[in-house]
């Protein structure tokens, strides 16, 4: 299982580095869909060709991999912007904290106490680092786009904890957190649409500078 899982989960580390580093928002929004991809495969690589398994991660797949990119590539479009301009800390500064995180991530989960399959494994660190990155892009980006993948890497990192543990997780559960997610990014497409009618911009730092 680990032979197979580590690789997965590397991958996604990595596509958290690119989404880190790079400013292109289509190239971003490319790589957290084959990020989505490939956290569909976990459910299958961990417990094996189960029925709750399949669910899991077709569910992912479509919504992560497929649906979920599909509308915010549709949305650059419309709004015809294509790159992240003066983010709030700069890419190289970003990168070296998310490297930073990513390290602490692995280093905190030496002290967690998981057992040692667990201790092996990515599982927890590549949670943990993912959730970081996310965090680093809701607050260190300015355009509502990015901060939107922000929230999706979030989303993906309390997934990779939902498939460690979806033995014992209901599957409601988890359809909750996808629930979640998918209201959360219509939410933000309505948001995005007013802003860019109202304002002709998707800058979020032009926000606090609304008067009456």
């Amino acid at each position: 299982m680990i032979e197979l899982t580590n690789p997965l989960l590397l991958a996604v580390i990595l596509i958290n580095f690119f989404t880190l580093g790079s400013a292109r928002l289509g190239a971003c929004i490319r790589v957290v869909a084959l990020q989505g991809a490939l956290l569909a495969l976990l459910p299958l690589a961990t417990h094996g060709m189960s029925g709750h398994a399949l669910i899991l991660g077709a569910g992912a797949l479509l919504l992560k991999g497929i649906f979920i990119p599909t509308l915010l590539l549709r949305a650059i479009r419309e709004v015809r912007i294509r790159r992240e301009v003066e983010p709030i800390i700069g890419f190289v500064p970003t990168l070296i904290i998310g490297a930073l995180t990513t390290a602490g991530a692995f280093i905190f989960a030496d002290f967690l106490p998981l057992i040692a399959e667990h201790h092996e494994g990515f599982y927890v660190p590549t949670a943990l680092a993912t959730i970081f990155t996310g965090f680093l892009l809701l607050i260190t980006r300015r355009k509502a786009i990015t901060q939107i993948l922000g929230y999706l890497l979030l989303e993906n990192g309390i997934f990779i904890f939902g498939v460690l543990l979806s033995a014992a997780m209901p599957l409601m559960v988890e359809a909750g957190v996808l629930l979640d997610l998918l209201v959360g990014v219509f939410v933000m497409g309505i948001v995005l649409n007013q802003i860019n009618r109202e304002f002709s911009t998707l800058n979020t730092e032009r926000l606090s500078a609304l008067k009456e």
